[in-house]
This record gives C-alpha cells, structure tokens and sequence, in this order.
C-alpha cells in the first residue's frame, strides 16, 4: 500500500502558512521565489534603491516573480466534520511530513479532535529539545482522544540555556493537542488519528479532482484543525487557475459576454489576490472564497469565455509606481464611483478616485446613433404639439400627406376632396366599403359620422349607447349645436377620444375641421384599433454597432433604419420629430416596418436607467421604503441610543453623491453614522441615495422611501460598467485604466 502512495501529491508544510509569508520578487543566491505577502505599496520594492526618487510621471520598473505563486484559499474555517471525495478510485494524501498516509480510498470523512499531549523526549534522546507541538502520523492509542470540542492550546515545553549556550528542557508539556481523525464511509472507527495537517489529492487531478463536500476544486486540499478546536479546509492552487474560479463568479459570461470586460475582470481578480496574500495567514490562508476576498467557486463553476480571459492576460496585474494595487472593485456604481477613502476611511490612495461611469465629454454614448435623411416637421405652434407624429403614422401608412408640414397648412380647413382621400384610406386599413362623404364630413360632427362608417361601416354610438349615455357623455358648452342625426357618433368619438374639444371646451359642430384635428382624430382612431400595425419593444446595441429590437415576447430581432426614416424621440411627455437618436440599451420604442423590412417609423423614449456604462444592472436604479422603527431596527447596531426617530439628514457628500455623514435625530439626542459604515447600517444597497418623507396627521415622518442608484461600496473598477465600456469597443487595458486613476498594466511573470 505504501508503494501505491508513491503517485500521490505531497504538500508543503502547514507552518510554512502559518508564519506571514514573504514574496521574494526576485530570485537571490539562485533560490526560486517563494509565496508573495500582503502587500501594500510602500511594501513592495522596486529595482534600484540608491537612485533618487522616480518622478511621478515615469512609471518605475516593477520587479518580477520568477514563477506564478500559489494561493491558499480558506474554503471552511469553523467545520466540525468535512467530507473529501474524488470521482476516480483513488484519494490519496500525505501528512505536513510529506509522507504518503495508508489510505486508498474515494472518500473519507474527517472530524475535529483532541488528544492528549505526547510525552516530551529528553534532551539526550533527540539531541534537542521536541515540544509538545512536534507533529506525528503515528496513530494515538484508541483511549487517547478527549472530547471533540476540547478547544485548549498545545504551548511548548519551557527551556532555558545552560552556561556552555545550549538548551536543556526543563519542563515537559502537559495540554492536549488538536488533530483530525479520518473514516472511511459509514465507519464509526477512525482509520488514522492524527496531530498534523492532512493533504489530499487524487492520483489524476485533472480527470478526477479532489472534492471538498462534493464541489471539485483544482489543487490540494489541506485539512487541519485550528484554533478553535474546528476544522479548516484550505484550497491549495496556482494563482491562474485561482482566477479562473474567481472570475466567472464576479462578473458572469452568462450575463455579461464581453471578452475585454472579462479581461479586466481577470486581471483586477489576479492583481487583487497578490496585493492580499498572507491576508489570513495567521489562519492558515490567503484568502477566503466569498466576498470579504473574492467569490472564489473552484473548478464547476469555470466557463470557456473566462478561462479565456484569464489565459489571455496571464501573468498581468495592475501597479502604481511600480507596486500592485489594491484593486478593489463594485458590481454597479450607479452611474460614478467615490474617492476611496471617503468609504474605507484612511489616507488618499491616488489610484483609487472617484470617476464617471462614462466615456469622456463628447463621447458619452455607447456605439449606436441612429440617423434619417428626413427633415423634421417645421412645426412650431402648441396646438399642432401632435401633428408632426400623426402625419408619419398616417404617411408609412399609405395616406397622401405632404412631405413636409408646416403650420400654416395643418391650421387650414380640410377640404371635401381630402377628407374622402383620407376616408378611403381608413376604410381600407379597417376593410370596410369606403363611406359616402358629403360636405358635412368637413365638419366636426359629420367626420364623426362618417369616420364611424370607415371604421365599423356602421354607426358603433347608435348601438351601444343609448339616449341617456348620448346626452350624458355631450355635456360639453356647445353640445346643442351638434345635428340630431350625429350625437350618438360625436359621444362615441369623444368616449373613444378619437374627437377632441378645443381648448375652450368646445367643439364648433358647425365649423370647418382644420387639417390638425382631422390628422388626429384618424391617428388615434387607428392606433387605438390596433389597425396601424405598430410594435414595441426595448432597443439594445447589437454586434457591429447594429439595433437589436427585444419585443415583450419573442427573440431579439436584427433591425435597420430606413434611410429617410420617421424619427421621434420623447422628451417628458411628449415626443418630438428628430434627425438623430442615441441608444445605449433599455429604451422603450414603438416602430413600423416598411415592405422591405427596414424600419420607416420610431419612437424612442430615453432608458429609465440612463446612459451611465452600468445601466445594463438591475440595481441601476432601485427603491427602498421603511417605518421610523424599521430603520431605527437597522441602525441599533451602528448607533448610541437617541430615542424616537424624528428624521434623517444628510449632513455630507462625497464626490459621487454618496452619502458620508448622516445625522440621525431623535427624541432623546442625534447621532451621526459615517464614510463606509452608512450603506451597511442602514441595509441599502448602496449609499447614493436621496431620501424622501410621507408625513402623518400630526406632521411626523410616518416613512423614508430611499431612491438610490448601485450596488456595493462603489470604488473602483464599476463591473457592470466594464461590461458597458466593452461593448462601446474599450479595450480590457483602456477600461482598467479608466477606472484605476495612474495605473500601468505589467507581467508579474
């Protein structure tokens, strides 16, 4: 059995770990290089020490490992029993000795224990002094182990130095040690007990990894019991394929499928672990798999796109005068990130700066400006507001209208001859016998009539209302001008809204329409019948700068714009004709299509989410309502006691918006929360937000709604922002460099 262990890893010894590690930059004496600290940046050394300072515009040269380092990642810290596993036939594992254990299983099960301290040889049997903290695989007796939870430290034996200078023992150690105990599936009876770490690895780690409670992991995994008396279970791995499991967890291919924001992704993930390592080491570990570190999935959650990313950036981090920074990073920014310290408290980090979440001026919109060669409508005059879009409705629709309006001819009265032409028309989209148009169809309370005809080839008013509901819905100033033989149509229309009174309040029956107002009725009676073959959906960029079209149902549609197109976008209310139109993604819009399939009529209405780089989130743009005592629940533990909350008030703000200082007033004093501290004691999401107050009876504040924007700490490197700035065609480097102020991207190895 021995022999077979021969093929099994080994490991590097567990106190190597628990001593802070030190990153030799470069080889020295022919050593190779070991694992790297945490760094800051003055820790880090640069090439020359005797030369002047580098002035700050050149950036120095950045000494670099001899080869990748590994990471220690801390998967479990406070377990009683952990199951290792493997899908081949064989586990194997060594002790922190590096001797190969008997033990040929494909899963096991360990648990926390304690045992009595072995007995300290003399100086004259080891020619030394062995403390009671000596590791040993040799088995303890079966009555040896102590109860599971037995949480007391192992101290060395207590020596003192003879007159010659040497060490003689002079007490013996007399507290238990920690150790794990390994079984075998279904087994009650330990296989082996043991003091010391145990290593594990299968015999074909790229077949067959090593599993930590089922989930694959690439690497070794080490076992050993802390000092808590539980078990930690550690991920022992190359730092490339560390960040193949970060990055796919922090910013998803599934989500967000751009190449160069998972770039940047991977290289903030790698230059983050190196600046962090030894950032638990008096644990045992690096770092930890969740978001006090990074999100770290192991192996099953790896992903072709990002494994790209990482390969294709191997080796580069980010350094500020010749160190690795700390590249911190948010999911989403909401629109602009915040100077570090104002959230982390601490000096000024110079490349950690607050910075819009954008393109720079001029450039601020994503990739995709729509055109049209037509000329908007010349109109200027309030009451034809709508005329310009009823007019291109009606014109794609095949009504024969003039190309250009003007509002000298909408304020025109309509002729006999035109108001036929256009009946005609709106009999053929309803398929229906075109209408006998007489002279009194130029008229409000004809076209009525004889619109209805076009529309149903009947009167709808005559049937469904009766002389109760005419006379009701007509209670308007001049009703009794309006003939017998129309009223129950002109109720119809205006129930319908397919007629409208004038500003007045009346409706001149007797009067000639102007051209506007027949325009109008006929657009809204078509649209609301649904007989202008109008769709709607959410406009996005495509590959290639190209208008992808998301209807509310169905797959993206591939779409292009005539090039004389009917162009419209909305400014508040109301929508107003245009040479031009940005879409940077999440715009509501209404469109037509042409016979040959482009679009000759849109609708734009701008994206509620805005134009910022990370509007693609969900968490963009969010809200948040609470009682005075749900929020004084939430700031209990961030705040002396000040009584009955009587409000909130923003005392200061970064240079993002966000929230820094905030007052907290109550009955029995005011308390302030501030920096970092205000989005986690108040449970938001993130602190740029603006607070509002519903008020009761007695004008007390009955509710906070918080509106806000973004999701996390918001400094650095926005994620959802990266994806953004991808898509408008920003290199990983360039995006990196956008939000890291003063950074050089560099091989480390």
């Amino acid at each position: 059995m021995r022999s077979s262990c021969k093929r099994f890893l080994t490991a590097a010894l567990l106190t190597c770990a628990l001593v802070s590690p030190t990153l030799i930059l470069k080889a020295q004496d022919g050593q190779p290089a070991t694992r790297p600290r945490r760094a800051t940046p003055q820790e880090w050394p640069t090439t020359s020490t005797s030369e002047p300072e580098t002035p700050p515009e050149i950036e120095p040269e950045v000494v670099r490992l001899t080869k990748e380092p590994f990471i220690r990642i801390g998967l479990a810290t406070g377990a009683r029993s952990v199951t290792i596993s493997t899908t081949g036939n064989v586990l194997g594992a060594t002790d922190v000795s590096e001797q190969p254990l008997p033990l040929e299983l494909a899963r096991v099960r360990i648990e926390a224990r304690s045992y009595p301290a072995l007995p300290a040889p003399t100086p004259e049997e080891t020619g030394g002094v062995q403390t009671a903290s000596t590791s040993s695989n040799k088995p303890a007796p079966a009555t040896a182990p102590a109860k599971p939870d037995a949480h007391t430290s192992s101290p060395s034996p207590k020596t003192e130095r003879d007159a010659a200078g040497g060490v003689r023992l002079t007490s013996r150690a007399v507290e238990a040690q920690r150790g794990e105990a390994l079984y075998a599936p279904g087994s009650t009876k330990p296989l082996l007990d043991l003091r010391t770490p145990v290593v594990f690895a299968p015999v074909d780690s790229e077949l067959n990894p090593v599993r930590y409670n089922e989930k694959p992991y690439r690497g070794r995994l080490e076992v050993f019991a802390n000092t808590k008396g539980t078990l930690t279970v550690v991920n022992v791995v190359p730092l490339e394929e560390y960040v193949r499991g970060v990055v796919p967890n922090e910013l998803s291919p599934g989500g967000w499928p751009e190449l160069e924001a998972l770039k940047a992704q991977a290289v903030a993930a790698r230059t983050y672990a190196v600046s962090n390592l030894g950032r638990f080491a008096a644990e045992g570990y690096d770092l930890t798999p969740d978001t006090r570190s990074q999100v770290y999935g192991g192996r099953s959650t790896e992903h072709p796109l990002t494994d790209r990313a990482v390969s294709e950036t191997r080796g580069r981090i980010l350094t500020y005068k010749g160190a690795p920074i700390n590249a911190v990073y948010t999911s989403t920014c909401g629109g602009r990130t915040e100077d570090g310290e104002n959230i982390f408290g601490g000096a000024p980090v110079a490349y950690l700066r607050g910075r819009e979440c954008a393109l720079e001026a001029g450039e601020h919109f994503a990739s995709l400006s729509l055109r049209t060669t037509r000329e908007p409508a010349g109109v200027k005059a309030a009451e034809h507001e709508t005329s310009a879009r009823d007019a291109a409705l009606l014109a794609v629709h095949g009504f024969q209208l003039p190309a250009r309006l003007s509002d000298e001819w909408l304020a025109s009265n309509i002729t006999t001859e035109e108001t036929r032409d256009l009946l005609a028309r709106v009999a053929s989209l309803a398929r229906q016998p075109a209408p006998n148009v007489g002279a009194d169809a130029a008229r409000p309370a004809g076209f009525a009539t004889t619109l209805a005809a076009a529309l149903d080839g009947e009167s709808r008013g005559a049937t469904l209302l009766n002389g109760a509901d005419v006379e009701y819905l007509l209670a308007f100033r001049d009703a009794d001008e309006v003939p017998q033989q129309n009223r129950a149509d002109v109720a119809a229309m205006l129930r319908e809204g397919n007629l409208a009174l004038l500003p007045d309040g009346t409706l001149h029956p007797k009067q000639p329409l102007t051209r506007a107002r027949a325009l109008r009725s006929i657009a809204h009676a078509l649209e609301g019948r649904g007989l202008l073959h109008l769709q709607k959906a959410t406009a996005r960029v495509g590959a290639n700068n190209s208008l992808v079209l998301r209807p509310a149902s169905g797959k993206d549609l591939g779409a292009t714009l005539g090039a004389d197109a009917y162009l419209f976008r909305a400014f508040g209310e109301a929508l107003f004709a245009v040479r031009e139109v940005q879409i940077v993604g999440g715009e509501s819009v209404v469109y037509h299509a042409g016979a040959g399939g482009a679009v000759d009529y849109l609708e734009v209405r701008p994206a509620a989410s805005g134009a910022a780089f990370d509007h693609d989130s969900k968490y963009t743009n969010w809200t948040e309502t609470l009682t005075p005592s749900g929020v004084m629940s939430r700031l209990s533990r961030s705040i002396p006691e000040v009584g009955t909350l009587l409000d909130l008030r923003v005392r200061r703000r970064g240079v993002s918006g966000r929230v820094l200082d905030l007052e907290v007033e109550g009955t029995s004093g005011t308390a302030h929360v501030r920096g970092g501290r205000v989005r986690s004691a108040l449970g938001l999401r993130e602190q740029l937000f603006v607070i509002d107050r519903a008020f009761d009876e007695n004008g007390r504040v009955s509710k906070f709604t918080f509106t806000g924007r973004g999701w996390g700490h918001g400094v650095g490197m926005c994620q959802v922002g990266a994806y953004g700035l991808a898509r408008a065609g920003f290199s990983y480097e360039k995006i990196l460099k956008h939000f890291y102020t003063g950074v050089s991207l560099t091989k480390l190895y």
